[in-house]
């Protein structure tokens, strides 16, 4: 029993993240549409889904599957940023390029992912290694250059910018209709396959990588770097495994909203938001902003729980100009509930350990 309590009391920060996102969804789900904001947007809505939308307005408490399928590509998105951005986050540093990646892997999905299906398979896998190659820059550069990850990724974070927008000055593209449709759509009908898609990913992605001798290296190293050094831990691996995985998801985020969109923008306001709530949602999953502790897992219902946040405002009527100020309180609080443990610190030293 005293085992048990010691676990929970480890993972406080992680239920938090579960409860918060299970109260979040229980309000969205509860709450009855009201206001002329919110019955404009169901009139947007309505060019696509006529009968679906007019059955959410009139009957809040049941969504059908093409509403609640649209919810959840823009939750997948969020998640699978925090997801990348949950990485380096472990080995006490901060991506703040995980946006920019993101928008950049968009725009070259939007180019290469069209045509037969041979050209389509390798359009994604040029797609994902370019991804990857991005975040494995940033831990080269982090790792031999001995430079703060947070000043290393807002410089190549500029970089990968200006690359999105030298393949697309203005919007534009295309993509695989079939695919798109297949990625974006709905399995029998019900189930949004995009969270079958995020399922694959924690299971033959994260789980692997959390259990690997690389994945245990990355939270030694943001635990304590000099202990793990002195026990034989591969520091320099473990950084760049981090940094590279954390690039091929913010890839898989950006194939995902190509087939979302049809098509790929090199929009800045777009990556800085989801730079800035990625960070939010890692801090409300339950990962330490000072590394060695927490989960992607966790990160997903953060996303989760700030991407139902932001749809709550609709929700309940509040002005579309509101929704900068909310997202930036509900940061600021998740930044805040992340660095509580210094208050519990009884020795300065232990803020090195």
């Amino acid at each position: 029993m005293r085992s048990f309590r010691l676990w929970v009391a480890a993972n406080n920060a992680y239920f938090l993240g579960v409860g918060l996102c299970a109260l979040m969804f229980a309000v969205y789900f509860g709450a009855p549409p009201v206001g002329p904001l919110l019955l404009a947007l169901m009139d947007g809505l309505n060019a696509m889904f006529p009968s679906d939308i007019e059955s959410f307005v009139y009957s809040p408490a049941s969504f059908t599957p093409n509403v609640l399928n649209t919810v959840a590509v823009k939750a997948v998105l969020l998640a699978l940023v925090a997801m990348a951005q949950t990485l380096p986050v472990l080995t006490r540093g901060l991506d703040l390029s995980v946006g920019m990646m993101f928008i950049m892997t968009n725009c070259i999905a939007s180019v290469l992912v069209i045509g037969g299906p041979v050209d389509v398979t390798m359009g994604v896998f040029i797609v994902l290694f370019a991804g990857a190659a991005a975040g494995f820059l940033n831990g080269l550069i982090v790792v031999f250059g001995r430079l703060q990850p947070i000043i290393v990724t807002l410089a190549t974070g500029a970089i990968y910018y200006g690359i999105a927008l030298g393949i697309r000055p203005i919007p534009g593209g295309s993509v695989d209709p079939v695919l798109a449709d297949f990625i974006t759509g709905l399995l029998w009908g019900k189930v949004p396959t995009v969270l079958v898609l995020l399922l694959c990913v924690v299971l033959f992605i994260w789980i692997p990588f959390r259990r690997s001798v690389i994945g245990r290296g990355c939270y030694a190293t943001g635990s304590a770097e000099g202990a793990a050094y002195l026990s034989g831990v591969d520091i320099n691996s473990s950084k760049l495994a981090a940094y590279a995985l954390s690039g091929v998801l913010c890839a898989i985020a950006g194939l995902v909203q190509t087939f979302y969109t049809y098509n790929g923008e090199a929009s800045g306001p777009s990556a800085g938001t989801y730079t800035l709530n990625s960070i939010a949602a890692v801090v409300i999953g339950g990962t330490s902003l000072f590394g060695g502790f927490g989960s992607a897992i966790g990160s997903i219902f953060g996303a989760f729980s700030l991407r139902t946040i932001v749809d709550l405002l609709f929700v309940f009527n509040m002005e579309a100009l509101w929704q900068q100020l909310f997202n930036g309180i509900i940061l600021l609080l998740a930044v805040c509930l992340g660095a509580t443990r210094v208050f519990r610190i009884r020795n300065r030293l232990e803020l090195f350990t």
